[in-house]
């Protein structure tokens, strides 16, 4: 581990917006903020997450533009998720907070109703492996355990694999849509919040790559299942990607 590292998780432990809770402690220790997120932010305005938030991009740039939402950008790499905590607190930011977890165990930190609003901005679209996707049912399934009925779920992505997946997925199982695009920034969709661009998205772009985006809604009552379907592999695999919400995930 370099000693930048090692100089960032020391800041972040200072930081009073960050919370840590790896898998192994929490195995033991039960989350303690899990049903009082309202009250660290100090109010009951709506509580938005962003899943495999990298350097927080998202989550701190939701937080500018919307002061009366409260947004907790969730990743498993610390080193990252610094720039997001560090801008954040330097701009004195009330309404974004982080948490350092695995993506798997999500649900073990909100409780019921407590969640608004999902972002799931460019994550690995793990094309080997169903349930590692955060749109399959091993992810939408524990979701549901703290978003509230008829939450929204947000999809932002490079990936052809991935969009394509989650078209399915909501077709499959009659999941209300509200937004879908293969081509967000030609579709004329005028949106401030579809204009933040993270650091992958703008690496994306410069390689003429189209950005996917999928806005659903995702009731309680339906009874998920897995689409049978043949997507075809993206032709090209993401540089500089990495498996944010491995267990065994290094810091």
């Amino acid at each position: 581990m370099s000693k930048n590292k090692l100089a960032k998780f020391a800041d972040m432990a200072t930081y009073p917006h960050v919370f840590e809770c790896p898998f192994s402690v929490l195995e033991s220790h039960p989350f303690e903020m899990q049903g009082r997120w309202h009250d660290f932010f100090g109010n009951g305005n709506p509580i938005v997450l962003e899943l495999g938030c990298g350097r927080g991009e998202y989550a701190v740039g939701l937080a500018r533009r919307f002061p009366s939402c409260n947004f907790i950008g969730v990743d498993i790499k610390g080193a990252r998720m610094w720039s997001g905590a560090t801008a954040s607190l330097r701009e004195g930011l009330k309404n974004v907070a982080f948490l350092r977890t695995n993506i798997e165990v999500i649900d073990r930190f909100f409780a019921p109703d407590e969640v608004d609003e999902i972002w799931l901005t460019f994550p690995d679209p793990q094309m080997k492996k169903v349930s590692k996707r955060l749109t399959s049912t091993f992810f939408l399934e524990r979701y549901r355990r703290f978003l509230k009925d008829g939450g929204l779920v947000h999809l932002k992505t490079d990936s052809n694999f991935m969009f394509t997946y989650t078209k399915y997925m909501v077709g499959h199982n009659a999941l209300p849509v509200e937004t879908m695009t293969d081509d967000l920034y030609a579709s004329g969709i005028d949106d401030g919040i579809l204009s933040i661009k993270t650091y992958y998205e703008e690496q994306w772009l410069e390689r003429g790559l189209t950005i996917k985006y999928v806005c659903f809604r995702l009731p309680l009552a339906v009874t998920l299942t897995e689409p049978e379907v043949e997507i075809e592999l993206d032709p090209y695999r993401s540089y500089n990607r990495s498996k944010r919400s491995g267990k065994d995930a290094a810091r």
